[in-house]
């Protein structure tokens, strides 16, 4: 899986907003609390806040805040709302892909993939992130040494 930098961003700005509470935190306070360039991360909050995951309000007074509970929002809410869907094929959801011959089993292996990352983006909340605390069955594959192997 690639992670693109509007995902990376996104997920950033969300577990901080997680981390303040409740009520408004202004967008430059979220750029600069997570080095993220003020302009994409107001179109990335633009897409979060379509996506039913943000709130705002503008003025003095305004700012950003999670439309839901921290704990009810997965990182991989996240992803889709600003990225689309977690895993495709060229552009086509797994199970729409076909191959032939020696190849046909292919799409079960999207199919895997995308299961797995399901199994660990669904299972992982912004709640989680922002105290530190990840699910078990996330923390045991971050411990496994051959995880962080660049291969």
């Amino acid at each position: 899986m690639r992670v693109s930098a509007k995902a990376d961003y996104a997920i950033r700005a969300a577990v901080e907003l997680a981390a303040a509470g409740p009520g408004p935190v202004k967008g430059e306070q979220l750029a600069q609390a997570q080095q993220i360039p003020q302009n994409f991360l107001e179109n990335i909050l633009a897409d979060l806040r379509n996506a039913g995951l943000v709130a705002s309000r503008r003025g003095a007074d305004g700012g950003y805040w999670l439309a839901r509970p921290a704990d009810e929002i997965a990182l991989a809410d996240v992803i889709r709302a600003v990225d689309g869907p977690l895993a495709n094929v060229r552009g086509i959801r797994s199970e729409q892909v076909a191959y032939d011959g020696s190849a046909e089993r292919l799409r079960d292996v999207w199919i895997a993939v995308r299961a797995s990352l399901r199994a660990v983006l669904e299972s992982v909340t912004l709640a989680d992130v922002a105290r530190g605390s990840l699910p078990a069955s996330v923390e045991a594959l971050a411990r496994d040494p051959d995880a962080w192997q660049p291969h």
